[in-house]
């Protein structure tokens, strides 16, 4: 097949490049640096309008080339002009691969312009490589979560170009950044064009609480907790943590889905995650199991969370939070 390169979709939200968009280009510098028989670039699509400054940070973020389509109607996302610009750059460009973050705006652009190109689509994947098993290939594996999180398929795409992903955000490092690091910024031609959709307003959503997301230290409970989740938020307020939860407790109504944690929640990566009473099914652990420390409390000691964990405890959380917040309470005073 005549493609060539791994073209990334560059999401920006008010001239903020979305950071899922930077865990791509990272990926996708080690994935060409895997194929060797040919030379693959990376390449970023981005669209808006008064970009300034954005294309040169895809660049220093690991693109070799990057098209900016820069135009008033793209300044807010527009599933039809941006499926519009994206399906024409692909027609002409041919990539041989395009990865997309699974973020809401993703998960809407990437199945319109998949129907478009005639190509298949592997949704919200948590893992990408290079087929191992061939020398000189450019195949893509593509792993995502299947039945409920319960298994995971590793899907390929070999009779199609571009192969297409929606990747989890959080689940891949954005570990490359080269400050003024040369590349192409190349302006594609707009023009307007009709859409049938017409936002009469947009109403910004407010985080009610601390974004997960972003926490260093996530004290997390789980069914085990239900009764108990105080003790998680005086030990969160005492360690300068952030409160989540399992979908079981979820279910429950005993915490917004705002902070819940896995396969259908959100996935996380602190510093410092504190399982509690979380008995750590595979739906649970895909959005935990990349924290840097896993700290995990439960009476079972077959528990799985325990196959994740850096550090068990075997006991009731119930009974053991409580001495680590009076220890906490003690080392603060005796510092004050």
């Amino acid at each position: 097949m005549e493609t060539k390169d791994i073209l990334v979709f560059i999401e920006q939200r008010n001239n903020v490049i979305q950071n899922v968009s930077y865990e791509l280009l990272s990926e996708a510098r080690k994935l060409v640096k895997q194929i060797k028989h040919v030379k693959f670039e990376v390449v970023g699509i981005l669209l808006g309008n008064n970009l300034g400054q954005l294309p040169h940070d895809v660049l220093n973020h690991g693109a070799d080339r990057v098209y900016v389509a820069d135009h008033p109607e793209l300044s807010h996302y527009s599933t039809l002009r941006y499926t519009h610009v994206i399906s024409e750059l692909i027609k002409q460009h041919k990539p041989d691969s395009f990865l997309i973050g699974a973020s809401v705006i993703g998960r809407d652009l990437a199945p319109r312009i998949a129907a478009r190109i005639d190509t298949g689509l592997t949704a919200d994947a948590t893992k990408i490589e290079i087929n191992p098993n061939e020398e000189n290939t450019s195949e893509l594996w593509i792993t995502r979560p299947a039945f409920g999180g319960n298994l995971f398929g590793t899907i390929v795409c070999p009779n199609h170009r571009p192969q297409m992903a929606t990747i989890r955000p959080q689940v891949l490092d954005a570990d490359f950044y080269q400050l003024n690091r040369p590349g192409i910024i190349v302006n594609l031609p707009y023009k307007p064009m009709e859409d049938n959709v017409r936002i009469l307003n947009r109403i910004e959503k407010h985080q009610s609480g601390p974004d997960i997301t972003h926490a260093q230290i996530l004290i997390s409970g789980g069914r085990g907790m239900l009764e108990h989740f105080e003790l998680l938020d005086e030990l969160a307020q005492l360690s300068g943590g952030v409160v989540a939860a399992s979908r079981g407790v979820v279910d429950k109504g005993a915490a917004s889905k705002d902070i819940q944690v896995g396969q259908t929640g959100k996935t996380v990566r602190p510093r410092l995650y504190l399982a509690c009473g979380i008995s750590g099914a595979v739906q649970h652990t895909a959005g935990m199991d990349k924290s840097e420390t896993i700290l995990a409390i439960n009476s079972d000691p077959q528990a799985p969370i325990f196959s994740v964990a850096t550090i068990g405890i075997v006991g009731d959380a119930k009974t053991i939070l409580p001495l680590v917040i009076e220890n906490l309470k003690h080392h603060k005073l005796k510092h004050h």
